[in-house]
């Protein structure tokens, strides 16, 4: 049965296995109705709000989920330390007209229990595969964690059945990953991007932005500058790849309290150098940086010229 609640989320069912979920949804779709999906590891802030505003602006139902998968953390990362407050999560959600919170355990989520490590290059018997865009960036730096999310996004989706499922722009690779998985998948699903959301600094807004102290708050706007910049510089006629990327890196190089991983150029499809774009190409520009406890993604459409 789905849980009552009290308080600023009253009205807001949670269930938290799948047959619970599916009370919820079957009449939705009896009706005719079309559902939404937002899937979320919860500490919810204005970005997860505008995916739930934009599910709920489109749809019939929306499905806001709450699992902090286990498999997408690499040794050594923030799985013990990752934000959790489900309380003000599920009061956001009320704010926003979620129609029903999907809160699975572990144990609901993988019922066999937690598949052995892999990677994106061999994820493991019977795990999905995250194709040739989980390879490069992120791939590249935190090598099991694109097949951690392949699983669990393949995972949810089931759950949830037949729907539109809403994503952020601001991590971009996980997008294409999704946008992969759902088409080789053949899943009822549509993968819809959304717009990344900004605090007024420019800064991404992001669950990992509280591990930030108020030095590497202040500091963390250069990423953005930076891709801003690099896109203008895209935008003129005969721009340099080699060049952009090195004006980016030199930007957020200069800023003593980040630690840059990457700064590129992509083709948006692939996440490789581009070949040879022609002027009106789309092109994505990528950054990741650390800033103390905090690693940060961002990224910007720029259009060559």
């Amino acid at each position: 049965m789905s849980r009552p609640l009290t308080g600023p989320a009253a009205g807001v069912p949670v269930v938290t296995t799948v047959a619970e979920l599916a009370g919820h949804l079957e009449p939705v779709r009896d009706d005719g109705g079309i559902v939404g999906f937002v899937p979320t590891m919860g500490a919810l802030h204005d970005g997860h709000a505008s995916l739930v505003d934009a599910s709920v602006a489109g749809v019939d139902a929306t499905v806001v989920s709450i699992f902090v998968n286990p498999l997408q953390f690499g040794v050594g990362e923030d799985l013990d330390a990752y934000p959790r407050d489900l309380a003000t999560d599920l009061a956001r959600c009320a704010a926003h007209r979620a129609t029903v919170v999907f809160a699975p355990t572990v144990g609901v989520m993988y019922p066999e229990g937690l598949p052995s490590e892999g990677t994106y290059a061999n994820p493991g018997p019977g795990r999905v595969q995250p194709g040739a865009v989980a390879l490069p960036l992120e791939g590249r730096e935190r090598p099991t964690h694109f097949a951690g999310v392949a699983e669990v996004v393949a995972r949810l989706l089931r759950a949830v059945g037949p729907c539109r499922a809403f994503f952020g722009e601001k991590d971009f690779q996980q997008l294409q990953v999704v946008r992969h998985l759902v088409s080789e998948s053949g899943l009822p699903v549509e993968v819809v991007g959304c717009p990344t959301v900004r605090e007024s600094d420019g800064l991404a807004r992001s669950s990992r932005n509280a591990y930030l102290n108020v030095e590497e708050r202040a500091a963390a706007p250069v990423l953005y500058r930076a891709l801003q910049a690099a896109a203008d510089a895209v935008a003129e006629p005969d721009w340099d790849r080699v060049a952009v990327e090195s004006a980016m890196a030199a930007t957020i190089g200069a800023e003593p309290a980040g630690s840059l991983d990457y700064a590129v150029v992509v083709d948006p499809i692939t996440l490789r150098p581009p070949a040879a774009p022609a002027p009106g190409d789309e092109l994505r520009l990528l950054v990741a940086c650390r800033f103390g406890k905090a690693r940060l993604i961002d990224n910007v459409e720029a259009v060559a010229g």
